[in-house]
């Protein structure tokens, strides 16, 4: 028979918070930078494994049709919560089927779907900087995040070790984001947005540098790859001729727009490093915070030196602000429930339907065919980031079986 003592350590208390793990997706700029692991879950206990004085014993349960009138006339079932049948296998900690196989994937279409439209409505505004809307874009993540840290009561500042961390987290992500913004705005939208996608290669290289992590022949491949892809989008003139094979309007803008989209991507992948030095100490909701908050500080001061703060002259482009924001809210949701449920390595992959959806877009509503260097580039930058996100997510899984010999 259990001891009370074996089956009592083997219950998890209700309500207990557990800090959520970091996992980084590429996204725009710095969309979905910090998201919870799937269910904020801890490495996997074996079963009979979690206590210490009853443990390897399963729970007892009662037999089908028969009545628990004692210990003899129960059976052993598949869990070891220690609590009577049926509650046993309900018990908190227990491994559960996933509801709807496949939702994880497709909250991640839905996310790269409605940061496309965003950016579509980003193109579609007049004569409003990009900083404007990045300012406009921080205040609805402030909205968002302000609950959530009153919620969990995380404070505003952070631990006081972590607070330069965060800090720089901040100054980056949104600098990422302010970048991007006039990529779109000064280049086709498919093609800043394939840039973009090149942020894992550049996190792999950031976190060899600062982090010491493995960088393997595997890892130069694919950053290989996505230098060629940036390349082919880019088509600097000393490589394919003073007038720019295949570009529309200025090559002026188009490679203001190619440094800008670049420096975001790098931005991005710094801040990467960062959640990563970082770790669980701070929660994601704070990482977010600082994001939204130093990003409009920025923003507002930005906007003030260069003279460019303006209120929109038309109601169409009052809605679309109000869009791009609600959009970008809702994909940042999305995202973190795709990955709330489902593991990063298929979220990551899954993500590069947002080019696709970059590249419909563009041609229904900009009038703007891609060229056929854009569709290389894409090509080489998708296979880079995949291959990317591929490799990590079998690494993740290598380590896991290992952890459980």
């Amino acid at each position: 028979m259990r001891s009370r003592a074996g089956v009592a350590g083997s219950r998890e208390t209700p309500g207990a918070s557990r800090q959520p793990r970091v996992l980084m997706v590429p996204g725009q700029g710095d969309e979905g930078a910090a998201a919870p692991a799937a269910g904020g879950q801890e490495p996997e206990v074996q079963r009979g494994q979690e206590d210490g004085a009853g443990a390897g014993q399963p729970c007892l349960c009662p037999a089908p049709g028969i009545e628990a009138a004692g210990a003899e006339e129960r059976r052993a079932c598949d869990c070891s919560s220690g609590l009577p049948w049926p509650r046993c296998c309900e018990a908190a900690g227990t491994k559960k089927k996933a509801a709807c196989p496949g939702l994880g994937l497709f909250y991640t279409v839905l996310s790269a779907f409605l940061f496309s439209v965003a950016s579509l409505f980003l193109k579609k505004l007049e004569d409003i900087h990009s900083v404007e809307v990045s300012a406009f874009r921080c205040v609805f993540q402030m909205a968002f995040v302000l609950p959530g840290l009153i919620y969990y009561k995380t404070g505003f500042l952070g631990p006081k070790g972590k607070r330069i961390f965060l800090f720089f987290r901040g100054f980056l992500g949104s600098t990422a984001m302010v970048l991007l913004y006039y990529a779109y705005q000064v280049m086709p939208l498919a093609d800043a947005t394939v840039i973009t996608f090149s942020s894992p290669v550049f996190t792999s290289l950031l976190a060899w540098i600062f982090l010491k992590e493995k960088y393997s022949p595997w890892d130069l491949l694919f950053t290989l790859f996505a230098i060629t892809g940036v390349i082919l989008i880019a088509r600097p003139p000393f490589l394919f001729g003073s007038r720019g094979v295949g570009i529309e309007g200025s090559y002026t803008d188009h490679l203001k727009g190619t440094i800008a989209a670049i420096a975001s991507t790098a931005s991005a992948a710094s801040t990467i490093v960062i959640l990563r030095k970082v770790g669980k100490s701070v929660h994601y909701f704070l990482s977010i915070w600082y994001y939204a908050v130093i990003g409009l500080i920025g923003c507002v001061i930005a906007l003030f030196v260069l003279n460019e703060w303006r209120l929109p002259h038309c109601g169409k482009d009052r809605v679309f602000l109000i869009l791009i924001g609600l959009l970008g809210l809702g994909g940042q949701i999305f995202l973190t429930k795709a990955l709330q449920i489902e593991k990063a390595g298929p979220v990551s992959i899954m993500r590069t339907m947002d080019v696709v959806f970059a590249f419909i877009l563009q041609i229904l509503f900009l009038n703007h065919l891609p060229t056929w260097w854009t569709v290389g580039g894409a090509l080489c930058v998708v296979a880079s980031s995949s291959g990317t996100a591929i490799r990590k997510w079998r690494q993740s899984v290598k380590k896991a079986k290992q952890s459980e010999i």
